[in-house]
Parts: C-alpha cells; sequence; structure tokens
C-alpha cells in the first residue's frame, strides 16, 4: 500500500493530512505503519476537548491511560483510578474522536485475578464508552487474558517496561530493562503478548537498545515513552508534552507552553473583572 493512502498526519515527506480526508485508524494500519516504516503517534487524552483537539492535528491513537489519576485527578500515582472513572473518561474522548482510535487502560484491580475478569472489564468498557482496543499491563504473566480478549474481538495493546501500576513492585519509577537477563526478559514477555495475540506493546522507560532489539523481533509495532527514536511510534502524557507543569520527566520534551498561556488567561480575566472593563459593551445584550 503507498504511504500515502494510510490514515494518520501524513508520511514524513508530506505535509499533514486534512481532517476532512483522514479515515478512521484501525487495527491493521498499526500493521501497515510498521512495514512501511511509518511512525505511530500518540497522545493521552481524558476529555471530549483535548480527544477533540488531538484528533483534529492527526493523532493516530489516543490513549484514555490511568495516567489520568496522577496528571488530572489528584491522586499520588495510578493506583486509585477506578474502572468506573475510566469508562467516564474513554466516553467522553470517543465522542470527539472522528479519526483517532481510542486506546483505553485497563486499571489496577480489573484485570489481574483472572482473565475472566479482564474480558468482563473490557467488555464493560468497548460497550459503554465506543473504545477500540485496550491496553494491559505486564508480560507472559497476562498472555492468557490477551488471548482471551483478542479472541473475544477486542484488541489488546501490550505495556511493558516500567509498569505503573507495579510501582510498588518495582521500587518507584526506575528504568526497567537494563542488564543482558532484564533485556532478555523484557524481549521473551513482548514475543509471549505477540503470541498471545495482542497487536502493539508500549515500551516505557526502558534503555534504547532493548527497546530497538524489541522491535526488530517483533512483528507487531512498538510504542515507545522513553524507549528511545528506534521503535515503531511514540506517546506521551499530553500534560508533558504540552508543557502544562513545572516538571516533566526526562523523556518527555514540552512541544508548547499551554499551562504558561492558561495561568496568564487566567491573570487577564481576574484582572479585567476587578477593573470593570471585563465584560465590556460587546459582551452584553441590549433590550
Amino acid at each position: 500500500m503507498a504511504q500515502h493512502s494510510l490514515p494518520g498526519s501524513g508520511t514524513a515527506a508530506e505535509t499533514p493530512v486534512a481532517p476532512a480526508q483522514r479515515k478512521r485508524f484501525r487495527v491493521h494500519h498499526l500493521a501497515e505503519h510498521k512495514e512501511a516504516g511509518r511512525k505511530i503517534t500518540m497522545l493521552t487524552a481524558y476529555d471530549t476537548i483535548t480527544g477533540r483537539i488531538f484528533d483534529e492535528a492527526g493523532i493516530d491513537v489516543l490513549l484514555v491511560g490511568d495516567s489520568m489519576g496522577d496528571n488530572t485527578l489528584g491522586y499520588e500515582n495510578t493506583i486509585p483510578v477506578t474502572l468506573d472513572e475510566m469508562v467516564v473518561s474513554a466516553r467522553a474522548v470517543a465522542r470527539a474522536a472522528k479519526h483517532s482510535m481510542v486506546l483505553v487502560d485497563l486499571p489496577f484491580g480489573s484485570y489481574e485475578a483472572s482473565p475472566e475478569q479482564a474480558l468482563a472489564s473490557a467488555v464493560r468498557l468497548f460497550k459503554e464508552s465506543g473504545a477500540q482496543a485496550v491496553k494491559i499491563e505486564g508480560g507472559k504473566r497476562v498472555a492468557p487474558h490477551v488471548e482471551l480478549l483478542t479472541g473475544a474481538g477486542i484488541p489488546v495493546f501490550g505495556h511493558l517496561g516500567f509498569t505503573p501500576q507495579s510501582e510498588n513492585m518495582l521500587g518507584g519509577k526506575r528504568v526497567q530493562g537494563r542488564g543482558d537477563e532484564a533485556a532478555e526478559l523484557l524481549c521473551e514477555d513482548a514475543l509471549a503478548l505477540q503470541e498471545a495475540g495482542a497487536v502493539a506493546v508500549v515500551l516505557e522507560m526502558v534503555p534504547a537498545p532493548v527497546a530497538a532489539r524489541a522491535t526488530e523481533i517483533l512483528r507487531i509495532p512498538t510504542i515507545g515513552i522513553g524507549a528511545g527514536s528506534e521503535v515503531d511510534g511514540q506517546v506521551l502524557v499530553w500534560t508533558d508534552m504540552a508543557g502544562m507543569g513545572d516538571w516533566s520527566p526526562r523523556f518527555a520534551k514540552q512541544f508548547g507552553q499551554v499551562g504558561q498561556a492558561l495561568s496568564d488567561a487566567a491573570r487577564a480575566y481576574v484582572g479585567e473583572v476587578q477593573s470593570a472593563t471585563f465584560p465590556a459593551p460587546e459582551h452584553q445584550y441590549e433590550h
């Protein structure tokens, strides 16, 4: 298939495709992008406003991540996020996404007990939100879960490396896959997910050479976050990408200063209200 016919934001050598010309990004496009060497773009989104903006910008996959826990809900980490909260957020994003694939995390506690629990949680997300795929953390231990979900018609993204739901077991936010043995285990987990039917694997905070090796041996795409450039795509938490805070991880780049712009707008609003310059005549109704 010619590169220009693939859905998304355009090839590296082309200008972005206008929203009206884009088709829905679907599971088979993941494989097509990997085969064509075209990078997959992914950002998190937690509400309709950001979902619409990123969809129109040409993002291939919108991840409704449990990262909303420590980025928008005020939790210390992702562990407290509930399935109910994921459903509400995913529904909001799915309503806005006309072209992007909507991928949703299975939150902590919604799949670990058994493949059947994972299936029940994923079915609820699909039926109540309109999502098109789910993401699950873990390697060989969740391969039976992935196999059951894919057999039921639910596309699954794996997630290896630093897995936030296991932060307490991992000893905090630490790079994973360092050393020959750890790197080999990560690659074995990635292969196990592929064989179970996963359509892609997210690699978080792993050494770039390890991510490159996993990308080389897998038929399915790898999406990196802190995993170097030799992967099949990239994902960032949108608040890190847009400069919404005073701090962001080493692997993130701030592509804008949205937080500062929002702060400036709020301060301007306060000033004009207090000085009675807003609302002006043009903002008022007459008889």
